[in-house]
């Protein structure tokens, strides 16, 4: 049975991309959540109702041993399913100007965006790769493509996405794996809800997005017909920036 990990999934982008996936392609669905219990369930009702399947998969993508302990132990009571797309969408923010951030904002957003992306698909792409097949995409930002100002961590962790990706996309090719990323504007979910009214005359659309119409672009790149797109970046942001 091939299977979805998507991280950071109870809710918002994750949990659209969750829906997404089932729905298209029958995967079944990993759903990865830190604390949120009860947004998870419902996500993954959601997906039964639907006629799709998954189970929940709680852990901190930022904690390396949590991780691979975590992984290490579902394939191997889940020999007959496999891992053939990843979605690192796990991320948090932190925001303030530079002068007044403190150490442990940088490096808890550093962490969770960056470092869980390292942790989780270090974790999965040795099975990948013995497979030869695999879908890996990566959810960066539109903060990462042109800064915003407050957000030096969070622009600084996206930013590192795309160089993660570009690079592994060389490095597995070959193996029949795409490695591409995401990089959303300003999208309708709890993490921009305070920031949507001070730049939507910037967009050119004039609306924010829908966390749906990440998941439709989302669901494309992890099907067969992107196979020959790979360390790619798609901005999805009304416009806003190119």
């Amino acid at each position: 049975m091939n299977c979805a990990l998507i991280t950071g999934a109870s809710k918002g982008i994750g949990k659209a991309i969750a829906l997404q996936l089932s729905k298209d392609h029958g995967l079944h669905i990993l759903i990865n959540y830190s604390s949120d219990t009860e947004a998870a369930i419902q996500t993954l009702e959601t997906i039964n109702k639907a006629g799709g399947t998954g189970e929940l998969f709680k852990f901190k993508v930022q904690d390396k041993e949590e991780v691979s302990q975590m992984i290490e132990n579902w394939q191997k009571e889940n020999p007959k399913k496999v891992i053939s797309v990843l979605v690192n969408n796990a991320g948090i923010s932190k925001d303030g100007l530079l002068m007044w951030m403190s150490e442990n904002d940088w490096d808890d957003v550093i962490a969770v965006s960056l470092k869980g992306m390292f942790n989780v698909t270090k974790s999965i792409i040795r099975n990948m790769l013995r497979k030869r097949y695999g879908r890996i995409i990566n959810i960066s930002s539109l903060s990462a493509m042109k800064g915003l100002p407050g957000q030096m961590n969070y622009s600084a962790a996206k930013a590192g996405l795309i160089g993660a990706t570009k690079s592994l996309a060389q490095e597995v090719a070959k193996r029949n794996i795409t490695v591409n990323a995401v990089a959303p504007g300003f999208i309708k979910t709890d993490m921009t809800e305070e920031i949507d009214q001070r730049y939507l005359p910037l967009i050119p659309m004039g609306r924010v997005g829908e966390p749906e119409e990440i998941a439709h672009l989302v669901s494309f790149l992890a099907s067969k017909n992107a196979s020959y797109i790979t360390g790619e970046v798609i901005n999805i942001n009304g416009g806003l920036y190119s």
